[in-house]
């Protein structure tokens, strides 16, 4: 598998497991249990997905030892603040039923964040989290962490896929040392995505599907890309993306789709963050 180093060295997974609207239990947890089992060994899970205990029990019954896994939550809005996330993160450790957590994000860029911040650095200076970052955080509000804390983000996970593809976000990252990773890596089936005829077309050539595609895309870009199923055959086909490269002109076909939009909302809007504060986890 292959992985990207952090600016604190550590090194993470580019493909791992996403289990966002997974909710009920036994399927949380097993297919949790199906990706262990095919290799994958990146889980993310948040606290706002309230399937932390689900995903503690996979990883203990797969028998993995836990230095093979790489593990991510994320602290929800309602728990911002200094003393919030200190409950929030010995919460988290022990639904996932962990000593440690490999990467805490800030979920979302609303509330106290750098009191969140400070809680979470002393964590990261504890031992007892390996690496921090944010997620949904514009290129101002990272700068904004970047430069009032000590410890930079390692991490953005934002909202990226064939049709939002964050060119301009990812320059930023990566210019700042910071890695990033996409959620809805499949744009939630949006734009007849699945039925795409440019990624389908280059799928022929290489006898993969769209899904694959648009993941190897992200890889190839160095994005960290976490897709989401509760079947086993696309668990395994979606870890199935090692073992091709799309050429440039295929590259450069898929940059053609970008819209440079978001599919579902912006995270600068008024009324979204009205509706986010109302969303208690």
């Amino acid at each position: 598998m292959k992985t990207l180093k952090f600016n604190n060295g550590m090194e993470m997974p580019i493909l791992g497991f996403g289990v966002y609207q997974i909710s009920d239990y036994k399927e949380c947890k097993k297919s949790v249990l199906t990706a262990l089992n095919n290799g994958y060994r990146l889980i993310d899970t948040a606290q706002g997905y309230q399937n932390e205990k689900a995903v503690g029990a996979a990883m203990q019954e797969s028998g993995i030892e836990r230095d093979k896994l790489f593990v991510t939550t994320k602290l929800w809005i309602s728990h911002m603040g200094y003393e919030k996330t200190k409950n929030a993160i010995e919460g988290s450790l022990e639904k996932l039923q962990l000593d440690y957590l490999d990467l805490y994000l800030i979920h979302q860029p609303y509330g106290d964040v750098h009191g969140s911040w400070r809680a979470m650095e002393e964590y990261y200076q504890a031992g007892k989290i390996k690496a921090i970052g944010v997620s949904n955080f514009h290129p101002d509000r990272v700068m904004d962490i970047i430069v009032n804390n000590k410890v930079k983000p390692a991490v953005n996970q934002i909202e990226t896929h064939v049709f939002n593809q964050r060119q301009e976000d990812h320059e930023f990252l990566e210019e700042n040392g910071i890695v990033h990773e996409s959620w809805a890596p499949y744009a939630e089936g949006k734009n007849d995505f699945f039925t795409n005829e440019v990624l389908a077309g280059i799928g022929k050539k290489y006898n993969k599907s769209v899904a694959q595609v648009a993941l190897r895309w992200m890889i190839q870009r160095n994005i960290v890309v976490i897709p989401k199923s509760v079947h086993e055959n696309r668990i395994k086909e979606n870890i199935d993306v090692f073992d091709f490269e799309l050429s440039q002109e295929d590259m450069n076909a898929i940059k053609k789709l970008d819209t440079n939009e978001s599919l579902f909302f912006s995270h600068r809007d008024p009324e979204v963050i009205k509706w986010f504060s109302t969303r208690v986890k």
